[in-house]
């Protein structure tokens, strides 16, 4: 059997195709030019510019701030982390507790019910004031009085309602026959939640899960509110002694470096369950 070449016809296709694709890529590469270009020209030629480039732009003042600001970033990679981890397993079981369909475990679901529709009404900021000012106010015996637990707190209360919801719409996302499939094995609902629909409902939802903690990651700085010394406290405090805000300039490009990787690693994994479905398709 000989192998397959492509007619001249389908040479000539293809160098076209690739003629205009290296066309496509010229024009959006001059348009991007230019418009960053005059985007420039109009900030930079700006009458108050040169106020702005002193207040928010000094390279004296982000060097002198970027130790202090690079010590207190770690709190807030800290608090992410520890915040994720706890927000993953409280959200997976209000989410199954949302699912279940036991009759013993209607108040659960009440409390599921209850606990998503009032959390995700508050903002997360009042949240960090309620617990960060008010839970030590309590003076009740055995709970810690430190601002960075009750901050770290308030985003897990917060964004555990919010990826519960994620979940729970994996879940229901699953097809029916799935369940009738495992029942009909002889699996109970709780193994069949555990073994079969769950593990199919996390792989969905990695994407919107992704978004969610690139939003938790940007959120820790809101314990500043609370006066945790972490990046946007430090950057605050030295704008406020100095009467110059760079260093809010370099914290917020620091958390553009966090978040970045992870908004393109969303964007890849939507892609390739993309192409997944549309290959299952054909």
């Amino acid at each position: 059997m000989s192998d397959w070449t492509p007619s001249q016809h389908e040479l000539e296709r293809r160098q076209l195709r690739r003629r205009l694709q290296l066309r496509s890529s010229l024009i959006a590469t001059a348009m991007t030019i230019v418009v960053f270009v005059v985007a420039g020209l109009v900030i930079t030629g700006s009458p108050g510019w040169v106020n702005v480039k002193h207040y928010f732009f000094s390279w004296d003042d982000a060097r002198e701030a970027l130790p202090d600001i690079w010590d207190a970033l770690w709190l807030n990679i800290k608090m992410f982390l520890i915040a994720e981890f706890f927000i993953l397993i409280f959200a997976m079981l209000f989410a199954m507790a949302r699912v279940s369909r036991t009759p013993w475990l209607m108040p659960l679901r009440i409390v599921a019910v209850v606990y998503t529709d009032v959390v995700r009404g508050i903002p997360t900021i009042l949240l960090v004031y309620l617990l960060a000012f008010g839970m030590p106010a309590l003076r009740l015996q055995g709970l810690p009085n430190s601002p960075f637990f009750w901050a770290t707190v308030a985003l897990i209360i917060s964004y555990s309602a919010y990826v519960a919801e994620v979940f729970r719409s994996g879940i229901e996302s699953v097809h029916p026959s799935q369940w009738a499939s495992a029942e009909a094995l002889g699996l109970s609902r709780g193994q069949t939640l555990r073994h079969v629909v769950i593990p199919q409902a996390v792989r969905r939802v990695i994407p919107p899960l992704l978004n969610d903690f690139v939003s938790l990651q940007k959120d820790t700085a809101l314990a500043s509110a609370a006066g945790v010394f972490e990046a946007v406290f430090v950057a605050r405090d030295y704008g406020n002694y100095n009467f110059n805000y760079t260093p809010l300039v370099v914290v917020a490009c620091f958390f553009i470096l966090m978040t970045v990787p992870l908004a393109r690693l969303c964007d890849w994994l939507t892609a390739r369950m993309r192409r997944r479905e549309l290959a299952g398709a054909l």
